[in-house]
């Protein structure tokens, strides 16, 4: 699937799970297979194979105007996230909510590259949970607020893509989750087409890029 501009549209799965072959990558990974089997290319990313520091106790986050000093892997990934045209949060619930390597890693890239600009506004947001049974609507929730204040477009596509497995393996057996998530994938990507298509005719994004960041004035206000 090419753009006008001889591109296939990127869409970027991040995996905020520890376990290798887990729940949380066997879902990525067919989130994965139906995007290019729709000709988009999918790109994941693992966190725990990068260096991701927690926030230290510098103190000066609110106040900062320039992105964060740590040296690790976070600026290279939200490079990534920058070049797709959608993102997907995967992730596992652990101690009844985030687990810990995505909660580190969405403190670290919003407040320490994401807040100035937004430069995320208008990609489309997709989540996955994986969970034993319990807590799994809570962490879909926290996510959901986070893709909003990054601005980003979520396309409604019925039940949230939750997928339960109580057993000690691996599997994808939850059918209605799994419904979720390909309905989800799919009007991502539907979604994805339509945004670029309105760019490709109008030159314009669909939505204007006219308000900075929370703590700077709107470019057009509304009074």
């Amino acid at each position: 699937m090419l753009d006008t501009q001889g591109t296939r549209p990127v869409i970027l799965g991040i995996s905020g799970s520890e376990r290798p072959g887990g729940n949380t990558d066997l879902a990525l990974d067919y989130a994965g297979e139906l995007a290019e089997k729709r000709g988009v290319e999918f790109r994941t990313i693992h966190l725990r194979d990068h260096r991701i520091s927690p926030c230290s106790p510098c103190g000066n986050c609110n106040a900062r105007t320039v992105p964060c000093g740590l040296r690790d892997d976070v600026p290279g990934i939200v490079e990534e996230m920058k070049r797709a045209d959608g993102i997907v949060y995967a992730v596992p619930v652990h101690g009844f909510g985030l687990a810990h390597l995505m909660q580190i890693f969405i403190e670290r890239a919003g407040v320490g590259f994401l807040r100035f600009d937004r430069p995320l506004a208008n990609k489309v947001g997709g989540i996955i949970v994986t969970s034993r049974r319990y807590s799994d609507a809570s962490v879909h929730a926290q996510l959901v607020d986070n893709l909003l204040l990054n601005r980003m477009i979520l396309v409604g596509s019925g039940f949230p893509a939750m997928l339960r497995n109580a057993a000690r393996e691996p599997g994808l057996t939850d059918a209605e989750g799994l419904d979720a998530l390909e309905r989800m994938v799919h009007r991502m990507i539907d979604m994805t087409l339509l945004l670029r298509r309105h760019q490709a005719e109008t030159g314009e994004p669909v939505l204007q890029p006219d308000d900075r960041n929370e703590r700077v004035a709107r470019a057009h206000s509304l009074t």
